[in-house]
């Protein structure tokens, strides 16, 4: 605007060519990139674009996760990491046909369909994870829905409840619940449900057609309203491109709120699923470890406050792999014995390389993200 006035304050015949010029200038200067625009939030934003996550997503690498272990430290303690364990409650036998699920009744896995644990076995196992250092204890049971499981529902509100007793925070992953069943575990004192989109809308129906996309959204919202945490990503190497990798990060950013945690699975392909076969026929796409350190950058970057996790399949990273993925904003693991049907890295293992690493674990319930924002983190 200087510039301009000076330009229109010259004499009459050279006072209109400078305005021009001016206005020129001003139209051809860098306007504020969305990576520039991640980076000055006070606040995170709900109202991201495609456009801007993919320019995010495609900035150089080494620029990438600078960027996204400047935004991490902004809004985080950079010592912290969440250590979670995961048991698996009611194995098999899950009437869906995600095509990746070795639980599923559809598919030769080898998984067979037992019933829901009892409570005596989860309070067990939680305060052997406790033992190890770790903070939150989470519940997985093979079943499209809760429809029809009121009994199950209790047992499981009982094991919530009791877990939490011990100091532990709680996550249960159960299938789709309605506004009622989630008020039924808020009450017993669920800290998070974890339901994941999986992928992008666009390559969602090629890995499963049994429950849409918008039921997934639909089951987070229900949680949300109940006052209860949303623990919601995805997984990696379902055949997807990297525009799918964004399209995953858009429909996740621009939920009201964020996810609390975002968990990033790495696809482990498990013998006489359909994604195993697919990913063995010949072209099949395969996923390269520069898209996982991407997708985690892009999630930092557009959703600050959030708990990024590495889950199933970090067992198939090397340490400098995880410790990349660190760097580009994860701040939490699963680590315990086995995930739900795959390998999981152990205590020990992960307590020597964390120690390595300068991290510490978080305590339970001392980390509360609403309360978190650029400028409270930028002033301590």
């Amino acid at each position: 605007m200087l510039a301009l006035r000076r330009s229109i304050s010259t004499s009459s015949s050279g006072g209109l060519k400078g305005a021009a010029a001016a206005a020129t200038a001003a139209a051809r200067a860098p306007q504020t990139s969305a990576l520039q625009f991640a980076l000055s939030l006070e606040q995170p934003s709900h109202e991201w674009s495609k456009e801007q996550l993919r320019e995010i997503y495609h900035t150089p690498l080494l620029e990438l996760v600078h960027s996204a272990q400047l935004q991490h430290r902004r809004w985080h303690d950079p010592t912290k990491v969440q250590l979670c364990t995961l048991m698996n409650i009611k194995s098999g036998g899950c009437s869906e046909d995600c095509k990746y699920c070795a639980q599923s009744s559809r598919y030769s896995t080898g998984v067979k369909a037992e019933k829901l644990v009892s409570v005596d076995a989860v309070l067990k196992e939680a305060e052997e994870a406790k033992q190890n250092g770790s903070t939150r204890f989470c519940l997985g049971a093979a079943w499209r829905d809760m429809n029809g499981r009121k009994s199950g529902l209790r047992k499981i509100s009982e094991m919530v409840t009791k877990v939490n007793e011990m100091g532990l925070e709680t996550c249960v992953t159960l299938g789709m619940v309605n506004e009622d069943q989630a008020k039924q575990l808020k009450d017993a004192g669920l800290t998070a449900y974890n339901h994941n989109i999986d992928t992008s809308r666009e390559h969602y129906p090629k890995v499963i057609t049994s429950r849409s996309y918008d039921d997934r959204l639909n089951t987070i919202k229900n949680v949300q309203s109940a006052g209860i945490k949303a623990c919601t990503g995805g997984i990696l190497g379902l055949g997807e491109t990297e525009e799918d990798h964004i399209g995953f990060v858009h429909t996740l950013a621009n939920m009201t709120p964020h996810p609390e945690s975002l968990p990033i699975n790495r696809l482990v392909a498990i013998k006489g699923t359909p994604m195993e076969e697919d990913l063995q026929k010949k072209g099949a796409k395969k996923l390269q470890f520069d898209e996982i350190l991407r997708t985690v950058a892009t999630a930092r970057l557009t959703m600050p406050r959030a708990i990024i996790r590495l889950a199933a399949g970090r067992y198939t990273m090397k340490e400098t792999e995880q410790f990349l993925c660190f760097l580009a904003g994860c701040n939490a693991i699963f680590t315990g014995k086995k995930m739900l049907t795959t390998m999981c890295n152990g205590w020990d293992e992960d307590k020597a390389m964390l120690s390595k690493w300068g991290l510490e674990p978080m305590q339970s319930f001392d980390y509360d993200a609403e309360k978190r924002s650029a400028s409270a983190v930028d002033s301590a």
